[in-house]
């Protein structure tokens, strides 16, 4: 399916000189890694292919290794008080750890943005087993999250050693039809934006794709500011901060139940986001709500484009446009304990933007819901 990555421009030359392929995996560090894991599964299609824990090796931890087509992530949980583990998911709840990045050459990316003023966090390190070898190292970013670079050309197993092939039981439903990862969104506190866009310029050689500020991303009460950062070609991060507004806004929200920087949301391609989200909505998923009167203004807005409108709006489907064509994406409601981390269902035909047009309908729907929590 079309996404930002397939609309190709010449890859930033400092970031291609880290031998970034894309992205290779999230891993989710939660309470109850088969809970979630099944929950990953039933809701929204993912299935379960790999799994490492005491069977295989690991005493302090079980992880379950779940793909749809080219999105794979891992969900892990401690088993034990001790483990930092645990002592991060007492801190944020579930979240996203890691946002795993495929190199050429592990050691090589390491080094190289160590020198351009990363923090290492776990040195180059190859593991192996008979189905063959990886290389992987581990640099710190916003809050607790962070990089591992992963070099994986030699290696023919199931995801790493370590973990061995294993499915989880699963009611049956609907495909779904996610793709690709198309973007992975994080937010930081009031002021740090420009740190952190600098940080991924300076370190990674990322460029800026686009920016918006909180004249074109506000309602009624509140703004952020956003600026997307990328490598030229598959990896796409937009990082937020809250802005000044009237009441809380939804990343102030976020940071203070997470509890520091961290991973918003992931946007999860899809080349028929009707057919995805009706499989989605059968199998129990809930998305944010918009008013009937969107679909009357977004109507006028993309004049000219063929779309299958009576199906966008029973569904709730957002659409919009720029010069290079238009996107259809959605918005589901919190997926952790807390109301922190969600996903966004996108559609891209051609538009290399973030739904520019549906921002106000989008976050006026979240306000609704931090009302109903008592924190706009």
């Amino acid at each position: 399916m079309p996404t930002v990555a397939d609309q190709r421009v010449v890859p930033a030359p400092r970031a291609q000189a880290l031998g970034l392929l894309g992205f290779d995996h999230l891993e989710w560090w939660v309470g109850n890694a088969r809970a979630f894991a099944g929950f990953l599964c039933s809701g929204f299609g993912f299935e379960v292919v790999a799994y490492a824990g005491p069977e295989t090796g690991r005493d302090d931890r079980i992880s379950y290794v779940v793909v749809q087509n080219d999105i794979r992530w891992v969900v892990t949980s401690p088993l034990g008080p001790a483990s930092a583990i645990t002592a991060q998911v007492a801190t944020h709840g579930d979240g996203v750890h890691d946002i795993a990045l495929r190199v050429r050459d592990a050691a090589a990316a390491y080094d190289e943005v160590l020198r351009r003023g990363a923090a290492g966090l776990r040195p180059p390190e190859v593991l192996d087993d008979r189905d063959g070898r990886v290389v992987v190292a581990t640099v710190a970013t916003y809050g607790d999250t962070q990089h591992t670079f992963v070099e994986r050309s030699e290696y023919d197993g199931p995801f790493l050693p370590g973990f061995e092939a294993a499915t989880l039981p699963q009611s049956p439903g609907p495909v779904v039809g996610l793709d690709v990862m198309d973007h992975v969104v994080g937010n930081v506190e009031l002021g740090h934006l420009g740190d952190w866009v600098g940080f991924y310029e300076r370190v990674f050689g990322f460029d800026q794709l686009t920016h918006f500020d909180d004249e074109q991303i506000s309602t009624e009460y509140s703004a952020l500011m956003s600026t997307v950062v990328w490598d030229g070609s598959r990896i796409v991060m937009p990082i937020n901060e809250p802005a000044p507004g009237r009441r809380k806004s939804q990343i102030e929200e976020y940071l203070d139940y997470y509890g520091s920087p961290g991973v918003q949301h992931i946007a999860l391609g899809t080349t028929d986001i009707v057919a995805a989200v009706r499989a989605l909505r059968q199998r129990g998923v809930r998305f944010l709500e918009v008013p009937a009167a969107y679909y009357e203004e977004a109507r006028d807005r993309m004049a000219g484009v063929d779309l299958p409108w009576a199906d966008l709006a029973d569904l709730g489907v957002l659409v919009d446009r720029d010069h290079d064509g238009h996107l259809l994406q959605i918005f589901s409601e919190t997926v952790a304990g807390r109301p922190t981390v969600f996903f966004e269902i996108i559609q891209r035909a051609g538009a290399r933007g973030f739904g520019e047009g549906n921002f106000k309908a989008l976050f006026e729907a979240i306000e609704r819901e931090q009302e109903r929590r008592g924190n706009l």
